[in-house]
């Protein structure tokens, strides 16, 4: 789906006739009047198409989805999310506990990351989690050594580094031989030679992830194919591979364009690594999540100058990083729209201190006020996980809708609740 042709979020004609904007059946100024702004809204029936349309595309293969929390992590969407038979993607022991409290299953849990800490690395061994997805031969080495001292044997997947670009935006492109991810090829041989050397360890699998926000599926082609010479050849050394994670990434639209297709990409799966005999993982995240929530908000102000017209929302970037941290293009769309009104070119500003306080320059936008309610699109990944207290300001709470009905699974933060934990240490 993309941002804007999304059955979950609709456009309906309200009591005084004016066009407004729900989720599923839930009018925007509704949920404004009853839990404020900013607030993050998410649908239902959003995450639950995305899902099953990812896992359905794979029916033919043997496959398991690893939904990748650090896109979306809150608890009860996981929950939801694990009812449909998801497992997960954590790059953290903190993601790990997520997964655990939502009722998540740690068999069908693979741990990624470049620094696993002795404490995480523990944790996941006393789960029992599905796999390690180990970047480094000194991550190796140390998970190894963890395993023995317990007499256990850590399930591991090597992440090998294919050396293709994604062609995505640098803070996201992760499958090049200068960035921090994953092995050599050549290392990852070397290891597999080797394997006895590791008591502590079972190579159970080979992993790959190149990046975020791919819309060239050229570039996944690419990567699969090294990926299943990489297999052929670890299989010559008489080594079994169970597994084959081949992350995530897969693109979706900020905008009404069409975004990467579904079809297309899981066509590429299956003529490159679907015959190799494999349980192939997939690390979803963005493409479940990002189309699934808006960003609700109030107009504070309106202003002007010789040169601009702003907009001054409550929202600001500590509570969206991506439109400073990526450069990323959101939708962003008045709640309430009336008929025949002209619109100008706008930036849409927050009221945090700082220049880069920016989701949108010259965006056309008709004429606001005060209190007007406005929608940030396409904020369901990537969203509230890195939100922040920056400014001492509360995070926003995280409702989620199903049909006519809302639930807060997130409650708004207080001022008080920030700096609890400095007041006990001040009085002590």
């Amino acid at each position: 789906m993309n941002s804007t042709a999304n059955p979950y979020f609709t456009r309906q004609k309200n009591e005084s006739g004016e066009s407004e904007l729900r989720v599923e059946d839930s009018p925007l100024s509704e949920l404004a009047e009853r839990y404020g702004t900013p607030a993050y809204i998410y649908s239902k029936g959003a995450i639950t198409y995305a899902y099953q349309s990812f896992s359905e595309a794979f029916a033919s293969l043997p496959h398991q989805i690893c939904v990748s929390v650090k896109a979306c992590s809150n608890l009860s969407i996981l929950s939801e999310l694990a009812k449909l038979g998801a497992g997960f993607d954590v790059v953290s022991g903190g993601e790990l506990e997520r997964v655990v409290a939502a009722g998540g299953d740690p068999k069908k849990t693979v741990f990624a990351g470049v620094g696993k800490t002795d404490q995480e690395i523990l944790y996941a061994l006393e789960l029992g989690i599905q796999l390690f997805n180990v970047e480094s031969t000194a991550e190796l080495y140390r998970i190894d050594e963890l395993a023995r001292e317990r007499s256990l044997r850590a399930p591991v997947a090597l992440r090998i580094n294919p050396d293709v670009d994604a062609k995505t935006h640098a803070h996201i492109n992760t499958g090049k031989d200068e960035h921090k991810f994953g092995i050599p090829l050549t290392q990852a041989l070397d290891l597999y030679r080797h394997r006895e050397n590791f008591e502590g360890i079972e190579l159970l699998g080979l992993d790959c992830h190149i990046g975020s926000l791919i819309t060239d599926l050229a570039v996944f082609e690419l990567a699969f194919k090294k990926l299943a010479e990489v297999v052929g050849e670890i299989r010559s050394l008489g080594a079994e591979l169970r597994y084959l994670d081949i992350g995530g990434g897969l693109g979706v639209s900020y905008t009404d364009a069409p975004g990467p297709s579904l079809d297309h990409y899981a066509a590429i799966v299956r003529q490159t690594v679907g015959s190799l005999g494999t349980t192939i993982l997939f690390e979803p995240g963005r493409w479940i999540f990002a189309n699934s929530a808006l960003l609700l908000s109030k107009v504070l102000y309106t202003k002007e100058t010789q040169t601009k017209r702003f907009v001054i929302l409550d929202s600001g970037f500590n509570d969206l990083l991506r439109p400073i941290l990526y450069s990323a293009y959101h939708e962003i769309e008045p709640v309430i729209l009336e008929s025949g009104v002209e619109c100008e070119p706008t930036d849409i500003v927050g009221p945090v201190c700082e220049t880069g306080d920016c989701f949108a320059k010259a965006r056309p936008l008709p004429p606001m006020k005060s209190g007007d309610l406005v929608a940030i699109r396409s904020t369901g990944a990537y969203g509230f996980t890195m939100a922040s207290n920056y400014n001492t300001r509360p995070r926003p709470p995280e409702i989620l809708i199903e049909g006519a009905g809302a639930r807060v699974v997130r409650a708004r933060e207080t001022v008080r609740e920030l700096f609890q934990s400095e007041l006990e240490c001040l009085t002590k």
